[in-house]
């Protein structure tokens, strides 16, 4: 068995909320220097550094599993797990159907850069990424895994764009086997109030939007391999 560090939730320079300084290489190296095994960006609504952060990593052995944070018509955020660069550009691809037409104020909300492998500026995305899109809760986890994803409710702890803030619960039939946890909060102190979840796979994540929140060896998955093929599997509610 491997004891996995992880962060499967950290924001880059093309969600406007993040500092600029969430550049592919700045992310790696962080994370490298923080001893992380594995690492997932998941911008808001939006795959456009995924390619760049995925070759950094590569070169320095930090296991990458392309993400996403996506904002659902009800205000819902779910993370979207892919197995592959391939899958999630697909993704990115039947997304533009999804878009809400907003201009993205920079002097508001702030910039959204696409870099490249070697954090030089490629181009910004316009509309606004953090604004909901029109996908439903259920058409979203649908589409995720028709992609061969896996979607994950971000936050449930949180009093806003949690699936519980908005809802009150985690609707049953959508058959989510994972929940992410905000870093505010503990696995003892979440299953205390909400107990209904104890049979649920709970990872911890930072949301980093700066280079100093991304988390320290503190959040571990065990695994079998360090492979993308294992982390998916414990995702899905299977292994470990």
């Amino acid at each position: 068995m491997v004891k996995a560090a992880v962060d499967l939730h950290i924001h880059s320079c093309l969600s406007p909320c993040a500092s600029n300084d969430m550049t592919p290489g700045n992310i790696v190296m962080m994370s490298k220097i923080k001893g992380l095994d594995i690492i997932s960006v998941c911008d808001h609504n939006h795959t456009g550094n995924l390619e760049a952060v995925a070759k950094v990593a590569g070169e320095v052995g930090i296991l990458f599993i392309p993400g996403l944070e996506l904002e659902t018509s009800e205000e819902i955020h779910i993370l979207c797990y892919f197995p592959s660069l391939e899958s999630a550009l697909n993704m990115q691809a039947a997304l533009k159907d999804f878009y809400t037409d907003i201009t993205n104020r920079e002097d508001i909300f702030g910039e959204q850069w696409i870099m490249d492998e070697n954090d030089r500026p490629v181009r910004k995305v316009e509309h606004l990424l953090t604004a909901a899109t029109k996908l439903d809760l259920y058409k979203c986890v649908s589409l995720v895994r028709e992609m061969g994803g896996v979607p994950v409710p971000a936050h449930v702890d949180r009093n806003s764009y949690s699936i519980i803030s908005n809802l009150g619960s985690v609707p049953e039939d959508l058959g989510f086997k994972t929940l992410e946890l905000s870093r505010y909060t503990t696995k003892t102190d979440f299953l205390d109030k909400y107990p209904e979840y104890s049979g649920k796979f709970l990872i911890t994540s930072s949301d980093a939007h700066d280079l100093g929140m991304i988390l320290e060896r503190e959040s571990f998955i065990e695994l079998e391999r360090l492979s993308v093929y294992d982390v998916f599997e414990r995702l899905k509610g299977c292994g470990g």
